[in-house]
């Protein structure tokens, strides 16, 4: 009961005008009441009345609600400035936790490889590169594998591949003393190879390199190769293909090191790569075009080549030094094996 009498406080305009509505319908039935007329005139002018108060009231309603509206709106507003605030804080703390990310992700670019697996790992940057840059002792391993295995998938898919080597300069006789005592410090005997490291063994294998790309260049002319002679050694090589990086030392079965093209160390190799090779001096391996070579080159050709390109052999040398030269250019061993 309670509830109906609040619901008829509520809306008793509407039911009121409701029962008058009900009573003109009557009369218009054809019911026949005293003073019909006035009581139609009555009941409009009751009707009007309840629609003009149903108009002050809601009026009167809707400015408190306008009101409130208002209200809200600024603190809406006031809301939404702090909002804003708070995302540009977020924001801030996306972008921190986006650099730690890639900070953390760059902590790993360097990835730790057993010396077994070198050799795989050098066999998967040759597949499909088109360019080599190497940095290290007298380039054996470049010899052996490395130049010819990518001169010839070049050659077989028809297309130019770029060389930068930097070995160890064979007419600085201090320099190649220096890397054979390192070489012996680290094992007296002999290393993968059977041979011992003495000054004639580095300056020999570092000829045989520059004979190789030579060698090389005059059967495929798409290679771009660029050699320096370095007058200080490092006890580091450096292999860097199209998508890794692999940096090793001395001892084939040692730890190495391998990063991917992707990650910001490998190009900061490669920009020190060039500059050092900048500062080498250069063999002008364009000129070995000069002095033909054979597939199995004589010792008058080999010496007519580093002649023609200005390498001068070491004094003394002789045919049998130079034959050696030839079979370490053509014939290199891998030290992997």
């Amino acid at each position: 009961m309670t509830r109906f009498t609040n619901w008829l406080g509520k809306n008793a305009d509407a039911v009121i005008a409701l029962v008058l509505a009900i009573v003109v319908a009557v009369l218009g039935l054809g019911v026949n009441l005293p003073n019909e007329a006035e009581i139609t005139n009555s009941g409009i002018l009751a009707v009007i009345g309840l629609l003009a108060t149903s108009v002050l009231r809601d009026r009167g309603r809707r400015i408190p609600v306008e009101a409130e509206v208002r209200d809200t709106l600024r603190s809406s507003s006031a809301t939404l400035g702090e909002l804003d605030a708070k995302l540009t804080h977020i924001e801030t703390f996306e972008q921190v936790l986006s650099d730690t990310k890639r900070a953390l992700d760059e902590t790993a670019v360097v990835r730790v490889i057993s010396g077994a697996q070198v050799a795989q790992v050098l066999e998967e940057a040759r597949r499909d590169t088109d360019r080599w840059f190497f940095k290290g002792g007298t380039g054996t391993y470049i010899r052996a594998r490395t130049l010819p295995e990518c001169v010839a998938a070049a050659r077989r898919e028809r297309r130019t591949l770029l060389f930068r080597v930097e070995i160890l300069d064979p007419t600085n006789v201090e320099v190649c003393e220096a890397y054979a005592r390192h070489r012996r410090s680290v094992s007296d005997g002999p290393d993968a190879t059977g041979e011992p490291w003495t000054l004639e063994r580095t300056r020999k294998e570092a000829y045989a390199t520059i004979l190789a790309a030579c060698w090389q260049k005059q059967r495929f002319a798409m290679l771009d190769i660029d050699i320096g002679l370095s007058r200080t050694m490092t006890t580091l090589r450096y292999d860097l293909a199209a998508s890794r990086l692999v940096v090793t030392r001395d001892d084939p079965r040692g730890e190495a090191l391998v990063v991917d093209s992707t990650k910001f160390y490998y190009s900061w190799v490669s920009a020190e790569l060039q500059t050092s090779l900048d500062q080498a001096r250069r063999v002008p391996v364009e000129q070995a075009r000069l002095a033909p070579l054979d597939e199995e080159p004589t010792v008058e050709e080999v010496r007519k080549l580093f002649e023609v390109i200005g390498i001068d052999l070491a004094h003394g040398y002789t045919d049998r030094d130079v034959i050696e030269i030839i079979r370490k250019a053509l014939r290199a061993k891998d030290p992997y094996e």
